[in-house]
C-alpha cells in the first residue's frame, strides 16, 4: 500500500512505517501530524485517483526529530574589484514517520 500526499508545494511518495522528510513545522517529537491532502492511493487491489484530493483519506505522521540539511555555500565575487561575498545556508527539516493511511 503506498500513497502520494501533497504537503505545502511538495508531493511525496508514501508507504506505511516509511520515514521522509518535510519542511519545518512547529510541532514537537512525539506530535502527531495529520496529511488531508491525499492525491492517489494505492493499497494493491484498488486504485483512487483524487480530483484533486482522494475524498476521506488521511495519512497520519509521527514526529521524529527536527534535523538540517548539508550546508550550501553561496560566493559571490567580481574580478579586479576587490568583491567578494561568501554565506552559507542550512535547510531546515521535520523527519517523519507514517503510522497509517487511511483510505
Amino acid at each position: 500500500m503506498y500513497a502520494i500526499i501533497r504537503d505545502r508545494s511538495k508531493q511525496y511518495k508514501v508507504e506505511p512505517d516509511m520515514e521522509f522528510d518535510i519542511d519545518l513545522r512547529e510541532e514537537k517529537e512525539g506530535d502527531v501530524i495529520t496529511l488531508d491532502e491525499v492525491l492517489y492511493v494505492n493499497d494493491g487491489k484498488n486504485i483512487k485517483v483524487g480530483t484533486p484530493n482522494v475524498a476521506g483519506a488521511k495519512v497520519t505522521c509521527e514526529v521524529i526529530k527536527k534535523i538540517k540539511d548539508r550546508k550550501v555555500v553561496v560566493f559571490k565575487f567580481k574580478r579586479r574589484k576587490n568583491f567578494k561575498r561568501k554565506k552559507g545556508h542550512r535547510q531546515q527539516y521535520v523527519r517523519v514517520k507514517v503510522k497509517e493511511i487511511k483510505t
